[in-house]
């Protein structure tokens, strides 16, 4: 079993993939795998990955539904303790981020460790060069996620809670995130993980279902936990998605969101 999976979703990444696979295979801890989770690309991709001739590196190439998806059949093929998601036109910071990483990995009781991702090129939320974005708490992790090029996961955690909901072309990882926030401990270091490359889904597209949902899979996660004052914005919204829904005939939700807004004395 190798100590880190690395899964990369790919899909006509030739103009991009040889920075990220080099800077993962010159890294100087070595106990790793990686993914390549291939969209059947029709450049030269596969054959960039091909040309490594580097056991560690696997492909699997067949149809998806997006790169969550991907990164979903990714979680089913890995072997590794650890799993980490990296872009193809992402890469990792310097050659030694593993070897720190699996350093701070001895803690048994870490579920999850994250750091910061530098940005290469500007995005709406942030600029070129700006490290994003630190240390988050409660609080800030209910308006901004944590780049998924920042954050290892213990295998344990998709054990648990399963794979990114891919109703989400954007935003799967930041629900996954939120689910996660409410069952198990997050670790911050102080260091910039990997680069990370503007331009994505991410940085330019809006995921209106996942804003949608946003509220109901937050009372959901965090159930009993809303009392917390960083709920307070979501409290409000209860009582209305109770009424939304059973406006829509979708009685079971409607119930649920009553209950919760009894329980939080929203409603006598």
């Amino acid at each position: 079993m190798p100590f880190f999976s690395i899964i990369i979703p790919t899909f006509n990444s030739a103009k991009t993939l040889k920075q990220t696979l080099d800077s993962v295979v010159s890294q100087s801890f070595l106990d790793y795998e990686i993914l390549i989770m291939d969209a059947i690309s029709k450049d030269s991709t596969l054959e960039i990955v091909a040309a490594y001739k580097n056991s560690r590196i696997k492909i699997i190439s067949e149809k998806d539904q997006g790169v969550y998806d991907a990164m979903n059949k990714g979680i089913d093929k890995a072997t590794g303790k650890w799993l980490f998601f990296l872009g193809s036109d992402d890469a990792l910071y310097n050659e030694t981020i593993l070897s720190k990483i699996h350093d701070q990995l001895q803690d048994k009781n870490i579920n999850v460790l994250y750091g910061s991702v530098i940005m290469v090129g500007d995005t709406p939320w942030a600029k070129d060069k700006t490290i994003y974005d630190g240390e988050f708490n409660l609080s800030k992790i209910l308006k901004q996620n944590i780049a998924h090029q920042a954050i290892f996961y213990h295998q344990a955690v998709f054990k648990k809670l399963g794979h990114y909901n891919i109703k989400y072309d954007v935003n799967a990882d930041w629900d996954f995130n939120l689910n996660a926030y409410a069952n198990f401990k997050f670790k911050y270091i102080d260091m910039v993980i990997a680069k990370f490359s503007g331009g994505g889904i991410s940085t330019i597209n809006t995921d209106k279902q996942f804003y949608t949902d946003k509220v109901s899979n937050i009372v959901s996660y965090f159930t009993y936990k809303l009392y917390k004052k960083e709920f307070k914005q979501f409290i409000r919204n209860i009582l209305y998605q109770s009424k939304i829904n059973f406006k829509k005939g979708n009685l079971f939700k409607g119930v649920y969101f009553m209950i919760m807004a009894i329980y939080l004395k929203i409603i006598p």
